[in-house]
């Protein structure tokens, strides 16, 4: 049996959870990036996340399955109750559970600190085609996220017009006097 585990993600972490995104970068158009970032470029990346969201790891056998984080969805300050979320696996990990097991641990820790509303942006098809399926939606909708809009042929990778969709899942209750959000501050 395979020992999983999640846990917070370190900078030292950066290298494999790279190796993990470099395959979406440079084979889908799941993510709009053309190129892979260096690896000083992507561990300041993870810093800054991590110094108001969580950033997490999944773990099977001591190897980086996949990675979630958090981000601000607008820099307001209304705002502060809002996020964007962001989830990759490792390309042989997908269709076992771990993005689901990933996703509930993020969204636990979000709401936690008293985020309400979870927003996902996600490349979209108008068919699916080699770069691009419409699996994140369906994996998105299965974790009951709700389609909130389209950007129409938005996104230009690989020879293809893509659109943009953006899903929302409301995880908390929206109260007229609204608690602060506690900010991670893992660094």
């Amino acid at each position: 049996m395979k020992d999983t585990i999640i846990r917070t993600a370190k900078l030292e972490d950066a290298k494999e959870i790279l190796d993990i995104y470099a395959y979406y970068v440079e084979h889908t158009a799941i993510t709009f990036e053309y190129a892979v970032p260096s690896l000083a470029r992507f561990q300041q990346r993870m810093k800054n996340i991590m110094q108001r969201y969580p950033y997490i790891v999944v773990e099977r056998d001591g190897k980086i399955q996949g990675y979630a984080y958090a981000g601000p969805f607008k820099a307001r300050d209304a705002y502060d109750w809002s996020c964007e979320t962001t989830i990759y696996l490792a390309f042989s990990a997908q269709k076992c559970g771990l993005g689901r097991k990933l996703y509930e641990e993020l969204e636990q820790r979000l709401y936690d600190m008293g985020i309400l509303n979870l927003y996902a942006c996600i490349g979209y098809p108008n068919a699916d085609d080699e770069y691009l399926t419409k699996n994140s939606a369906q994996f998105h909708a299965h974790l009951g996220f709700k389609k909130a809009g389209t950007f129409h042929q938005c996104g230009y990778k690989f020879g293809h017009w893509y659109d943009m969709i953006w899903m929302e899942k409301m995880i908390g209750e929206h109260e007229k006097e609204q608690p602060n959000v506690k900010f991670y501050d893992l660094i």
